[in-house]
């Protein structure tokens, strides 16, 4: 997978727009983060709940916990060039449906 691949994913959900966050896009639903990518646009980054994280960890080896906090909260890791499509599919559209209904 790409990142434009990665991109169009993360643009094609309802309400879901492109922004910059520590000089490294970011997509956002209602403000809130769902999804980024890296700096050199290898890696991608969805943000789930423990659960969901530890679910897309085992169905693929791409996903992987950030470090410290952010990956015990639930931001997980994808390494785009070995990530399944279908999975990071699935997996943009859980981040993207727990961020839409956060308040």
């Amino acid at each position: 997978m790409t990142a434009d691949e990665f991109r169009a994913i993360a643009l094609g959900f309802p309400g879901a727009e492109e922004k910059s966050h520590m000089n490294h896009p970011d997509f956002r639903v209602g403000n809130k983060i769902f999804a980024t990518l890296n700096d050199d646009l290898t890696k991608g980054m969805a943000q789930f709940d423990a659960e969901r994280q530890e679910e897309y960890i085992a169905l693929d080896p791409s996903f992987h916990p950030a470090a410290g906090a952010w990956g015990r909260n639930g931001s997980t890791m994808i390494t785009l060039a070995t990530a399944n499509s279908d999975v990071v599919r699935s997996a943009l559209a859980t981040a993207w449906d727990i961020r839409s209904k956060k308040k």
